[in-house]
């Protein structure tokens, strides 16, 4: 019974330990976030997009108005800060300034994509005006290449992106559906593009 008791005590204590180290390492890790020169969970993100309709491919403007950090995010220098940092959008959290057109683009594309309540990625940086941005969707991972610059401590990023890359085409086709009359341009076509154009920028 004694050896029972001593054996516990040890199993406790070394439990103990563990938990206080992993605290301690979180805490380091947080407070080198909080002393960091950059830090993107403090900065000013615009996270704008550009799709298409008609045959004449008329841009259409929104934005999503929240992104998560995940992991990184933070640094010395924007590049840091940037590079290798991991994010999450909620599809949720779109604006186009139309209250109707954000409820279709929910419903009828992400909605029928496979689990994709959430958009999330990491960014790379490549060197001093390129990266790539991995992004998934619709259970699909693909990178985005981008340009970007660095001027007065504001970072802008720009893409392009095409969603059959990400399987994503029956959706596209059921937005398309949903929207037939209000993509119908004047030569009788009813079109929505693929390809969606992304401007990103965040203000240190």
């Amino acid at each position: 019974m004694k050896k029972a008791f001593i054996l516990l005590l040890l199993v406790a204590t070394n439990i103990s330990f563990i938990s206080c180290k992993s605290d301690k390492t979180a805490s380091k890790t947080e407070q080198k976030e909080d002393n960091a020169k950059f830090s993107l969970k403090k900065a000013e993100s615009e996270i704008n997009f550009t799709a298409y309709k008609f045959t004449e491919k008329t841009p259409v403007g929104g934005q999503f108005r929240q992104v998560d950090i995940i992991s990184g995010g933070s640094g010395e220098t924007i590049k840091e800060a940037i590079n290798n940092t991991e994010f999450s959008i909620p599809v949720s959290s779109i604006f186009t300034k139309d209250s109707s057109r954000d409820y279709k683009i929910q419903k009828f594309f992400f909605g029928v994509m496979s689990d994709t309540k959430l958009l999330s990625g990491k960014l790379n940086i490549e060197n001093d005006s390129i990266g790539a941005a991995t992004i998934k969707m619709n259970g699909v991972s693909k990178k985005v290449p981008f340009k970007y610059t660095i001027v007065n401590n504001t970072f802008a990023m720009s893409g392009k992106m095409d969603v059959s890359n990400w399987n994503a085409l029956d959706a596209l086709a059921s937005l398309n559906k949903v929207c037939e009359a209000l993509h119908t341009g004047s030569d009788g076509i009813s079109k929505t593009w693929s390809e969606v154009a992304l401007n990103i920028t965040t203000k240190f």
